[in-house]
């Protein structure tokens, strides 16, 4: 094989390897734009509504823990008391 005949094959390889990194690159643009773009504000969306849930739930427990609170102050004081007792005997350890 001479040098031209080599030159022309790697000049080839290289054109043909060129033209299938083209058109990959188009696919892999086509499959952002119709599949994961969508998916990803889907996710987006969903992650937001979830913090919406996650928000308006914990609200409505400290409300009613407020009220609890309120309405049984000594309980309360005695629960906590308790809870503190328990974290610290595990924080000795």
């Amino acid at each position: 094989m001479s040098y031209k005949q080599i030159s022309e094959t790697a000049e080839s390889l290289g054109h043909d390897a060129a033209e299938e990194l083209a058109r990959l690159r188009t696919q892999v643009e086509t499959l952002m734009n119709e599949r994961v773009t969508p998916m990803l504000g889907s996710v987006a969306h969903s992650a937001e509504h979830a913090a919406k849930v996650a928000t308006d739930e914990v609200r409505h427990q400290a409300a009613r823990l407020t009220d609890a609170v309120q309405e049984k102050p000594l309980a309360a004081l005695g629960i906590a008391a308790l809870a503190g007792f328990v974290l610290a005997s595990f924080l000795r350890r």
